[in-house]
């Protein structure tokens, strides 16, 4: 009877229950891009700082001095001011610092793809060609992607889910 005692046991072993859930997901992504341009026009700047000296700038034909003048914008672009400096007393201490950033000029038409603007920053990307591009996944799971023209991007992924509860 001590040997049946065990076999006894499992038959009188409630069923365990378990609800079981399974999923497959596959998913192939091929893109081919448009043609971008983009670009930052910079603009016009001006700066003047000094001590012990003299200045003198022209403005409608008069020169004015002690003065820095101004930025002249024509068209969107600045121009510097010509500006004349000279030490207040010889043999002192002075300093002088003056700085112009000219702007880039306001283009008339849009860029063309794969052309250099007039801007200081510029990127451009040609649009792109399918080529070759494909992809494909089999039942087994595997995934074949094949590359295309420029500008292209292929992706492919198999995602299995086991959920056990």
């Amino acid at each position: 009877m001590k040997k049946f005692l065990p076999l006894l046991l499992l038959a009188i072993t409630p069923a365990c229950y378990a609800n079981l859930s399974h999923s497959i997901n596959s998913s192939i992504k091929l893109t081919v891009g448009g043609a971008t341009t983009s670009s930052d026009r910079i603009g016009s700047s001006y700066s003047v700082s000094g001590t012990g000296v003299d200045t003198t700038y022209t403005a409608g034909g008069n020169a004015v001095a002690n003065g820095v003048g101004s930025l002249t914008i024509s068209s969107g672009v600045g121009t510097a001011p010509d500006l004349t400096v000279t030490q207040d007393v010889p043999a002192n201490s002075f300093s002088f610092s003056q700085s112009f950033t000219q702007a880039d000029a306001i283009a008339g038409s849009a860029v063309t793809t794969g052309e250099t603007a007039n801007f200081s920053d510029l990127t451009s990307i040609a649009g792109g060609t399918a080529g070759n591009l494909a992809g494909t996944i089999t039942s087994a799971g595997a995934i074949t992607l094949t590359a295309g023209g420029h500008n292209t991007e292929a992706l492919g992924q198999v995602t299995s889910t086991l959920i056990v509860d």
